[in-house]
């Protein structure tokens, strides 16, 4: 798989986790859940990624 550059990573972190925590509230009933579940977890892949291509520069 393509390493994505830092820019889109961040992007992809600050993004879907701002989704994340509006989403139960701006969504009702279980849509809300799962969209808000969705986004985190792209936003938690994300944020691995920004842990991993810190190490390896350090």
């Amino acid at each position: 798989m393509k390493k994505l550059p830092r820019p889109v990573l961040w992007f992809l972190f600050l993004f879907n986790l701002t989704v994340a925590a509006v989403a139960p509230f701006a969504i009702d009933g279980n849509q809300g859940l799962m969209t808000s579940a969705g986004m985190g977890a792209v936003s938690l892949g994300a944020g691995v990624g920004l842990l991993k291509s810190r190490a390896q520069r350090a």
